[in-house]
C-alpha cells in the first residue's frame, strides 16, 4: 500500500545532510512556519582568516573586512562574533564592502549597515539584541541564528560516580559506600543504581579502582549536562494564542508527552489545564523567577502548538504534558538525574518522552533506562545538538531514540545544527510561544525536537499509532496506510 501524508503536516525526504552521501529522512512542517525565516550562515573563508567581523567585548569595538558580502552573511558573522540576538526586516538585500579596525560599535555598525536603520537593545551577556530595519523597528522579525561556540569535551563530574549493583545485592551497597567514604545522594531501583558523592576527585578515582576489584559492582561516570538556556523575548512579533482546549479524558485514555527538562511553569501560560502534576528529581530547589520563561515551558508550549495543527481550530485534545524537572534552579544536571527522570516518566505512563537536552557523554545507565522504556512502547525524541559537527550527542545518539536536528524553511540542515550519521529526522529549529502575553522565541534542535514530539502526539490522537509503529512513521517521514 502506498504511504499517505498526515493531515496538515507534510513529510519529505532530503538526501544530503553535509557533504556526505547519507540518506536521512527530514520532517518539514508545511504550514505556519514562516513567522520569521532563518537567514543562511556562511563560515569565514578558510583561505582568508582575517575576513569577517570581529568584536572586542572588553573595549566594545568592531573590526571588519568584507568585500561584496550579502547582508545575510555579514549579519551572521556579526551574530557569531558578538553573540547578540539579531532580528532583521525580511527582504532586506544589499551587498557590503567595508574595511575598518577597532572602531566604536556605532561607527562599525554604520559601516556595515550603510543607510539601514538599527536599534541596539543592551542586555546581560549573550542576551543583547540588534534590530535591523528600513523605517520601522516593528518590521524586524526575521531571526539571524549564529552558530554556537565550538564543541566541548564530555564533562565528567570529577567527584562523583554512579555505582551499578546486580539485582539482589542492593543491601550491600550502603556498607560499600561507607567503606569507600562516599555519600549516597541518589538511588534508582530498576536497574539498581546509586549516585555516589566523594570528598574529592582523587577519592572518586581511588573508589573506582576499589569498586572494580570487588568483581561484583561496577562504576560509571556521572556526566554534567548543561542547562539548555532560556527562551528569548521579542518586542515586535505578534504570536497567536494556543487555539486548543483540553479534552476530558479518563485515566489511561490520555496521550502523555513527558518533557524531561527544566521546570515547566503554570502561571503566565496557557498550559495549566494541559499539565499533569510535576515530577521533580532535582531535589529541593526554589521555583524559577515568575518573570523568566524557562526552557521547559517553551518546549511544552511548542509541543502543544504542534498538536493544535492536527485539530480543528479551537478544538480539543486528550494530549497532556507531564513535566519532569531534572534541573530545578540549577544551571546543570547530571546523567544520573536524567536517567531518574526518564524512568519516572515511563513509570507515570508517558507515551512520548521529549529530551530537548544532551551532552557528549554517553551514559550506560541512561541508555539502559531508555531501552527499558522502549520495551514498554514508549517513543523517545532527542535533540541532536546545536553544534555544526557530526559527533554524537547523547541521549539522542542512542539507537532507541529518534534523533532530531534543525532545518531551515527550505529543508536544509540549519547551519548551527549537528548533522551526524546518528541523526534520524529534521524539523524547524524555531518556535514562538507566549508568556504573560508577551512573545518569546526558542532556537535550536531543542525546538525541533519539541516540534516532532508534538507531531508524534498528534499521530497518536489522529491515527492511533503507538510504540514501534509510531517510531517507524517518524523515522520514515511517512505514514502507513491502514
Amino acid at each position: 500500500m502506498p504511504p499517505r501524508h498526515c493531515s496538515r503536516t507534510s513529510f519529505r525526504y532530503l538526501e544530503r545532510m553535509t557533504g556526505e552521501r547519507i540518506r536521512k529522512n527530514l520532517l518539514l512542517r508545511a504550514a505556519g512556519w514562516a513567522l520569521g525565516g532563518l537567514l543562511g550562515l556562511a563560515a569565514p573563508d578558510a583561505g582568508h582568516p582575517a575576513a569577517g567581523v570581529r568584536w572586542d567585548a572588553a573595549r566594545r569595538t568592531l573590526s571588519g573586512e568584507v568585500s561584496g558580502w550579502p547582508l545575510s552573511r555579514v549579519l551572521a558573522h556579526l551574530a557569531a562574533a558578538t553573540r547578540w540576538r539579531i532580528l532583521v526586516e525580511p527582504g532586506l538585500n544589499r551587498h557590503v564592502t567595508a574595511r575598518f579596525h577597532d572602531v566604536s560599535m556605532g561607527e562599525g555598525l554604520k559601516r556595515l549597515l550603510g543607510s539601514l536603520n538599527y536599534a541596539y537593545v543592551p542586555g546581560a551577556p549573550h542576551r543583547a539584541k540588534l534590530l535591523v530595519f528600513r523605517s520601522s523597528m516593528q518590521a524586524a522579525t526575521s531571526l539571524v541564528v549564529a552558530p554556537p561556540p565550538g564543541p566541548a569535551a564530555p564533562r565528567r563530574i570529577p567527584d562523583e560516580l554512579i555505582l551499578r549493583a546486580p539485582p539482589g545485592h542492593e543491601a550491600e551497597v550502603e556498607a560499600l559506600a561507607k567503606r569507600l567514604g562516599a555519600k549516597i545522594t541518589g538511588k534508582l531501583k530498576d536497574p539498581p543504581a546509586y549516585r555516589l558523592k566523594f570528598d574529592s576527585p582523587e577519592a572518586a578515582e581511588a573508589a573506582r579502582q576499589a569498586i572494580a576489584e570487588t568483581g561484583l559492582f561496577r562504576a560509571e561516570d556521572n556526566y554534567e549536562i548543561p542547562s539548555p538556556g532560556h527562551p528569548d523575548s521579542l518586542t515586535s512579533l505578534a504570536v497567536p494564542a494556543l487555539g486548543l482546549r483540553p479534552k476530558p479524558a479518563k485515566k489511561g485514555e490520555e496521550v502523555i508527552v513527558a518533557v524531561v527538562d527544566t521546570p515547566v511553569q503554570r502561571e503566565g501560560t496557557t498550559l495549566t489545564d494541559f499539565l499533569l502534576p510535576t515530577i521533580s528529581v532535582a531535589g529541593g530547589a526554589d521555583p524559577p523567577p515568575p518573570d523568566t520563561l524557562t526552557h521547559g515551558t517553551g518546549m511544552a508550549e511548542t509541543i502543544l502548538n504542534e498538536v493544535a495543527k492536527t485539530s480543528a481550530p479551537g478544538g480539543s485534545t486528550p494530549v497532556r504534558i507531564l513535566p519532569v524537572d531534572v534541573y530545578g534552579a540549577h544551571e546543570s544536571t547530571s546523567s544520573f538525574a536524567v536517567a531518574s527522570g526518564i524512568q519516572a516518566a515511563v513509570n507515570a505512563g508517558a507515551d512520548v518522552v521529549n529530551l530537548s537536552l544532551g551532552g557528549d557523554g554517553g551514559s550506560p545507565l541512561v541508555h539502559e533506562v531508555i531501552q527499558a522504556g522502549r520495551a514498554r512502547d514508549v517513543v523517545f525524541l532527542g535533540a541532536a545538538g546545536n553544534e555544526p559537527v557530526t559527533t554524537p550527542t547523547y541521549p539522542a545518539a542512542f539507537p532507541e531514540v529518534v534523533a532530531v536536528t534543525a532545518i531551515t524553511p527550505e529543508g536544509d540542515p540549519a547551519p548551527y545544527a549537528n548533522r551526524g550519521d546518528f541523526v534520524d529526522v529534521g524539523a524547524p529549529g524555531l518556535s514562538y510561544v507566549l508568556f504573560w502575553g508577551n512573545p518569546y522565541y526558542v532556537v535550536g534542535t531543542s525546538a525541533a525536537t519539541a516540534n516532532v514530539s508534538g507531531i508524534a502526539a498528534g499521530l497518536i490522537v489522529t491515527q492511533g499509532l503507538r510504540g514501534p509503529e509510531l517510531e517507524s512513521a517518524l523515522r520514515e517521514g511517512v505514514l502507513p496506510t491502514p
